[in-house]
């Protein structure tokens, strides 16, 4: 894993170890959008993941219908 991968996936864990708490359960999808980055960045490349992030921000909005959103498609993981 990239040492900027690492980083963010730092950076959003500490945002929800110490400031989601005050914030309470906001995302209207599961995983949470911070969840979603962290997974985005251990199975994608960092551009790739700053894509999907945004797109996924980008859908977040009072008048999404929210749902089950993984960052990795099961049927494409490879056993």
């Amino acid at each position: 894993m990239q040492i900027i991968n690492r980083a963010a996936i730092a950076v959003i864990r500490i945002y929800q170890i110490a400031l989601s708490p005050f914030f309470g359960s906001q995302c209207k999808f599961e995983p949470s959008c911070s969840q979603y980055a962290c997974d985005c960045f251990k199975a994608h490349g960092s551009a790739k993941s700053a894509g999907l992030i945004v797109w996924r921000l980008l859908r977040c909005n009072p008048w999404s219908h929210g749902g089950y959103d993984p960052a990795i498609n099961p049927r494409k993981i490879k056993e």
